[in-house]
């Protein structure tokens, strides 16, 4: 397989100028979104579909209903160059632009949301940090274990009690010499029963907000899994648990204090997400689209038929318009001039679209599109996840009230 650096080689791009650029999304780019985007972009997605094809695709179905998450595919995740694609290569990062990182949120969740989950927090919420707000001693140190997925990284901000109000966390550092001693705990973690790095929010003495990197091994540092989920059932997901954690100095993020660091760090993730959602609804309705053309009743394919053919354009408009949507915000994000609550409105969104497209994919399978032989359910359970986290559907909605009336309704 292909690695990324690889399809970007000037030998490649010659060969794909040689062959010409067809399109081949079919329908589902509709308004020739291809047209909007460079060769770069194009080739980045093309390797990671195939990527997906090859190492997800044929086992995804059996993965979530075991509740496996497969460990392996981390180290392939690093290999194909998944993980922190916008970090400079320097430190392992493929120093790529927004809309080839979107576009590679979208094809990995076009296979599966957990899978997404997976690249999305070891790239937006453990990386980015670290780059962001790390020391150059802690850039050398992590980032390029992270990038070659030789180490799985998570992200601590949700707590038991704290979940859309992140600045109410309890968990806290106290100074102790050279050292710092943490305690807390963190719920609904991806990747933490696997991690070897952690990037934890606490608050100090002063209580104010500062990011930790926790490292596997340190003493009274646990990750205890979260089992029996009906949603991202091939993604590993636990609790952080500090009891006396010592963490040492240098594993402090030095440049950044309060709540800036771990929103600015929710914004990545959150655009990756606006665009990850729409390779699932992609997935849902190319998959409806196939079988309403081969199901026959009453002498002829059901894509015959008014109402499939209503589900059908309100599906793929939907979808276009999320599209669109994700590809400005690719722009804007390229440009340093995207806000948060753009980033917001394009997550929620995308969510809600790819949720509705799922919900119509199912009604068109009929009684099949509750099994695994067809992916809707396993998108649609998946989905119910991603519109809660990362910011709900309600805060979203709420974080886009507050900018255009100037009134925070949080509280």
């Amino acid at each position: 397989m292909s690695s990324i650096a690889d399809i970007l080689s000037p030998e490649a791009k010659a060969h794909t100028a040689q062959k010409g650029s067809t399109n081949s999304n079919g329908f589902t780019d509709y308004f020739d979104l291809d047209g909007l985007l460079t060769e770069e972009n194009i080739l980045v997605r093309q390797s990671i579909r195939d990527f997906v094809k090859k190492e997800i695709s044929p086992s995804i179905e059996q993965w979530a209903q075991q509740a496996h998450f497969p460990s392996e595919i981390v180290r392939k995740f690093g290999n194909v160059g998944a993980f922190g694609p916008t970090i400079p290569q320097e430190y392992g990062g493929g120093g790529m632009d927004y809309i080839s990182y979107g576009l590679i949120m979208q094809e990995i969740e076009r296979g599966d949301s957990g899978m997404r989950s997976t690249a999305s927090v070891q790239g937006s919420l453990v990386m980015f940090p670290i780059y962001q707000y790390g020391s150059e001693a802690q850039r050398r140190k992590f980032l390029p274990k992270l990038a070659s997925g030789e180490w799985l990284g998570c992200f601590g901000l949700t707590e038991p009690d704290h979940g859309s109000n992140p600045g109410g966390m309890t968990t806290n550092i106290k100074a102790d010499g050279d050292d710092f001693i943490l305690n807390g705990a963190k719920l609904w973690i991806s990747n933490s029963p696997e991690c070897q790095v952690a990037v934890v929010w606490a608050k100090n003495e002063q209580g104010r907000i500062k990011g930790v990197i926790v490292e596997r091994g340190m003493e009274g540092f646990t990750t205890p899994e979260i089992h029996n989920k009906w949603s991202l059932r091939a993604s590993i997901t636990g609790e952080l648990v500090f009891d006396n954690v010592r963490i040492p100095r240098e594993n402090i993020l030095p440049n950044v204090e309060g709540l800036k660091g771990p929103l600015s760090c929710l914004d990545s993730a959150r655009f990756g997400i606006a665009w990850g959602a729409i390779g699932a609804a992609i997935d849902c309705y190319e998959s409806a689209l196939k079988y309403s053309l081969q199901r026959e009743q009453f002498g002829k394919p059901i894509a015959s038929f008014q109402l499939q053919q209503k589900k059908l354009a309100e599906m793929i408009t939907e979808i276009t318009k999320a599209q669109l949507l994700a590809w400005r915000l690719g722009v804007l994000k390229n440009e340093g001039k995207a806000t948060s609550a753009q980033i917001s409105m394009a997550k929620r969104n995308s969510v809600e679209m790819a949720l509705h497209v799922a919900r119509e994919a199912r009604q068109i399978h009929g009684g099949m599109g509750i099994t695994g032989e067809y992916p809707i359910m396993r998108h649609m359970m998946n989905l119910e996840s991603v519109v809660t986290y990362e910011g709900t559907h309600d805060i979203h909605l709420l974080i886009t009230g507050a900018d255009i009336t100037g009134i925070q309704a949080f509280k």
